[in-house]
């Protein structure tokens, strides 16, 4: 039995500048659309040239090695349910303000670097079912709409949030039944699922595919930021993200054994709207329109919950002083951190302009594995630490199978994309001492003040 909360606000939580609006059924919504939006609707095709029709395999792998590191967020987070995620974390553990740092800029870079990656899946075959236009511009104009929401407010997102998810499951639920139809004329190719590519070993495919399939689940965590506007997030957080991680690996696993049935493997890697294709292929009159604007939205629905995570993770940093302190600043009114949503806007829109959607994606997953890696180990060094009111508690197996995993995982990066996250990281490393030093001319000119002050 989970927990409640004994702080000091009315409803049982922990006093906080944010909104305490969200509900067990909108943070539910809120990490499964997240993890249903981060990219099944635009990776099935890349997932395929790793393990050909073996989709299920890496999903399946990529739920269990999720759900380890997730019990580690479980208990962390109720723990200590402040935004700023794992820099908070790795604050308490390690003592260390660098290391703090890097590890919630990893979060903010994997977040702005997912962000950029799902425009751009946005922005692909999907929108052009509708309209032919570049795919840069569309991007670009799409994260600005996605800013907009996000500053008008939590409740307004969130609720957007819940509409777009029912959607986006229900797109997941047709390449399903769609399948199953098609399975029932008498068409489609079930020996597809066991199927590896040619001269693939099994156990190297489907760890490579897990790296991929990783990149779906990695939206839990965004979780953590938002944790500051959850009402009794002690007893609501471990319920939302293990019911929803669940919810959306099974669903997963029979998409991946849909798209296989459906098209062979190469039929999905040449699409960047691949189960659009798979519905095209079942013969079941779908319109390709209609599907299309569910995986928009789907996308879209990514998109939002990315950016705002980012925006809280940010807004916490700056509230910890690791980031510049203008980055905390809050609208009065709807009372969201409007500073912090510009600039990682601005930063996503630039990052639309380097690399493509499977090194995007790998990024994120190298930096979120960082990011896990940390949380992993801070349950571990944070057990000798109590705090005065109850949370839940995972068993000690699961952080240093976590650990386990993702060093696994970390060994598995291609060296392009280990440079691209050193460079994101070197940009991190910079703001750093940047901000440091800003805050100490700050101080000085203040000390300076005061005593000239007295003088007079």
């Amino acid at each position: 039995m989970l927990p409640t909360d004994t702080s000091t606000d009315a409803d049982g939580s922990s006093p906080t500048r944010l909104r305490r609006a969200i509900t067990l059924p909108l943070l539910y919504a809120f990490i499964l659309g997240d993890v249903l939006g981060a990219g099944i609707y635009a990776l099935m095709g890349v997932l395929g040239e790793e393990v050909g029709g073996m989709l299920w395999a890496p999903l399946l792998l990529a739920l269990l090695l999720a759900m380890l590191t997730a019990g580690s967020y479980a208990e962390l987070v109720t723990k200590y349910p402040r935004a700023g995620g794992a820099a908070v974390f790795a604050e308490r553990a390690f003592r260390n303000k660098l290391v703090s740092f890097l590890i919630g800029f990893s979060m903010l870079a994997a977040g702005v670097t997912s962000a950029a990656g799902l425009s751009l899946a946005f922005a692909g075959d999907y929108f052009s079912t509708f309209v032919d236009l570049p795919t840069i511009p569309v991007a670009v104009v799409f994260l600005a709409l996605v800013a907009l929401l996000n500053l008008r407010g939590i409740r307004e997102s969130m609720g957007a949030n819940f509409v777009m998810t029912i959607i986006e499951v229900s797109g997941l639920v047709i390449v399903i039944v769609v399948v199953a139809l098609m399975l029932g004329g008498g068409r489609g190719d079930v020996s597809r699922v066991t199927q590896l590519p040619e001269g693939a070993g099994l156990g190297a495919a489907v760890l490579g595919g897990a790296i991929i399939a990783y990149y779906s689940f990695v939206g839990f965590e965004t979780s953590a930021n938002m944790i500051e506007e959850v009402k009794r997030p002690s007893k609501t957080y471990p319920v939302a993200l293990f019911a929803a991680l669940i919810t959306a690996g099974v669903i997963y696993i029979l998409v991946g054994l849909a798209s296989a049935i459906a098209l062979p493997a190469s039929a999905l890697a040449e699409s960047s709207g691949p189960l659009l294709a798979v519905v095209e292929a079942s013969g079941v009159a779908i319109p390709s329109w209609l599907f299309s604007l569910i995986a928009l939205i789907a996308v879209a629905n990514g998109a939002l919950l990315t950016m705002i995570m980012t925006s809280r993770l940010t807004y916490g940093m700056s509230e910890q002083g690791l980031l510049p302190g203008i980055l905390s600043r809050v609208l009065p009114h709807r009372k969201t951190p409007w500073v912090a949503i510009l600039t990682t806007t601005l930063v996503a829109m630039l990052l639309t302009l380097v690399g493509d959607l499977a090194t995007l994606a790998e990024t994120v997953v190298l930096l979120l594995l960082i990011v896990f890696l940390s949380a992993n180990v801070s349950v571990l060094v944070l057990r000798r630490e109590k705090v005065e009111h109850p949370h839940f508690r995972v068993w000690t197996f699961v952080p240093i199978l976590g650990i386990a995993s993702c060093i696994i995982l970390l060994t598995q990066q291609r060296p392009i994309v280990w440079l691209f996250a050193a460079g994101l990281l070197a940009v991190g490393v910079v703001l750093f001492f940047a901000s440091r030093w800003g805050r100490r001319r700050d101080a000085r000119k203040s000390s300076v003040d005061a005593v000239g002050q007295r003088e007079r």
